[in-house]
């Protein structure tokens, strides 16, 4: 199999790249974290002139039509620059459930919008106290004629606060799970916004009899798992490149802080560990490519985005934790860039499933396969 991007992949790759060191060093990232918003729209114009937002919607919707690997080479960037602008969370996700689950005239109406820039969405999904993978919803949808209305809390909601529609799931009536368009300033809806612990932001939802507009008329569960096995994938590379930062940063300080007359890099143990860290990298990058790989060749298995998130969540906790310890006191200062990359990686650890969660859907899927016989 061949690994290498494609030259137009590596263009994207680069552009991405260029837009996102022009816009973010530690220090400005810093401040734009610190915003009212948390991100900078003035970026988000410019990833929507690139394409960047309608990447993964296909071309009669507004789009590029791109696969998953060209996702992949995108998240990997944020992760390197940390990026705090919300791609996954107020697109690729809400987005891509839109383009699942809604009516060709729902798609048409919104997903242009988004790709553009000029609308953003979130999904309601994850309640308070369920564990995931939720087994079902305490957020109900009541008919009423032709319509709906919705009652229940939903946190968190990443990047809720700052949604000019939510996509909310919630038990339908007659059975199975719905999708639904909600006007965050409707009638029942109270949102909460609150900040996260890597900077970024999140909003508690609660309904009360609000104002809903059905996406589709099918039963959304599928469309729902699809769609979050691509997120997975995507937390997996946001994670490989802001490991493969945090990395380096750890070596080039190892390079540069001098005890006793020398170079940190000169005491055999700390470039032992430091190499123990770049194999970790190299595990989890494997891992992020298969996952990837998957989703390209149609396989949106969510037992391998499972495998590919508990190494990639073990080669995380690792790098952040080493990179922390050979850095010192300087490690977990806000001034200093790693104590961010390991903020960011800590809080991708826990989205969308821990580690043992994951581990937790592995070993239920252990009596599907046949063991070795020798």
């Amino acid at each position: 199999m061949d690994f290498d991007l494609t030259d137009e992949q590596v263009m994207l790759r680069d552009t991405v790249r260029d837009l996102l060191n022009r816009n973010y060093d530690a220090e400005s990232r810093l401040k734009v974290v610190d915003s009212e918003l948390g991100w900078s729209r003035d970026v988000w114009r410019q990833l929507a002139e690139l394409g960047v937002l309608g990447l993964s919607f296909a071309e009669e919707d507004g789009g590029v039509g791109a696969g998953p690997v060209e996702t992949m080479v995108v998240l990997e960037e944020v992760g390197r620059r940390l990026a705090p602008e919300p791609i996954l969370d107020a697109v690729l996700i809400p987005g891509g459930l839109v383009a699942a689950a809604g009516s060709a005239e729902q798609r048409q109406r919104i997903l242009p919008e988004v790709a553009s820039g000029a609308k953003l969405l979130a999904f309601a999904h994850a309640e308070p106290g369920v564990r995931w993978p939720a087994a079902e919803l305490a957020t109900t949808a009541t008919a009423q004629g032709g319509s709906y209305t919705l009652t229940g809390v939903k946190n968190p909601v990443a990047h809720g606060d700052s949604a000019d529609e939510l996509v909310v799931s919630a038990a339908l009536p007659e059975g199975g799970v719905g999708l639904f368009l909600v006007a965050p300033d409707a009638t029942g809806v109270v949102r909460k916004s609150y900040r996260t612990v890597d900077g970024q932001r999140g909003a508690q939802l609660e309904l009360t009899d609000a104002p809903a507009e059905r996406l589709g008329e099918a039963d959304a569960a599928g469309a729902i798992e699809s769609v979050l096995t691509h997120a997975q994938a995507s937390l997996c590379a946001e994670s490989v490149g802001a490991m493969e930062e945090a990395l380096r940063l750890t070596t080039d300080y190892l390079k540069q802080r001098k005890q006793f007359g020398v170079t940190l890099s000169k005491f055999q143990t700390l470039t032992q560990r430091a190499a123990n860290m770049y194999v970790s990298l190299e595990l989890a990058r494997s891992m992020s490519l298969y996952a990837t790989a998957s989703l390209a060749d149609g396989a949106d298995d969510p037992v391998i985005a499972s495998r590919a998130r508990l190494q990639v969540g073990r080669a995380a906790r690792h790098i952040g934790q080493e990179a922390i310890q050979m850095h010192g006191g300087i490690g977990v200062t806000a001034e200093y860039p790693v104590s961010h990359y390991v903020a960011r990686l800590t809080a991708i650890e826990r989205t969308l499933g821990s580690g043992l969660e994951h581990l937790r859907v592995l070993s239920l899927r252990v009596g599907d396969y046949e063991l070795p016989e020798l």
